[in-house]
């Protein structure tokens, strides 16, 4: 099964040149133009990894990943930047990114890191509907 990927950039030939790359490694990829966008996108559907560019007019990647981690706390976003500081790669980890990448990425490894978002989602989400469950039983006495 393929990974859903939502790629969000500002830099639309970037976008498009990523997302053919992706695509001809099997991936679903959505793209976003925007923090904004990509926040309306994940209302309506499900990724395994987000790859969210860090510098963007309006709302910049940590306030991106800070809004989407509110909202959706399973998601894995990995923040790509053409800007990285350890600083900055040490607060995106602690409010919770996944990973933090230097553009250019390199796709290989950008797929691994992908691979491993959804395998560790996988098991964010398991855990979640197995608390449901339990919750459930112990409502009603089980």
């Amino acid at each position: 099964m393929s990974e859903k990927v939502l790629l969000v950039d500002d830099e639309k030939e970037f976008l498009e040149i990523m997302s053919e790359r992706m695509k001809a490694r099997d991936m679903e990829v959505t793209t976003a133009t925007s923090a904004q966008q990509a926040l309306e996108i994940i209302e309506k559907e499900s990724f395994d990894a987000i790859i969210l560019d860090f510098q963007m007019p309006g709302m910049d990647g940590m306030d991106a990943l800070k809004a989407i981690k509110a909202k959706k706390p399973e998601l894995q976003i990995i923040l790509l930047t053409g800007y990285a500081t350890v600083e900055k790669g040490v607060e995106a980890m602690k409010i919770g990114a996944t990973d933090f990448i230097e553009k250019p990425a390199d796709l290989e490894v950008l797929a691994e890191k992908i691979k491993s978002a959804k395998a560790e989602k996988m098991l964010i989400v398991e855990k979640q509907t197995e608390g449901k469950v339990k919750n459930i039983l112990k409502k009603y006495g089980f």
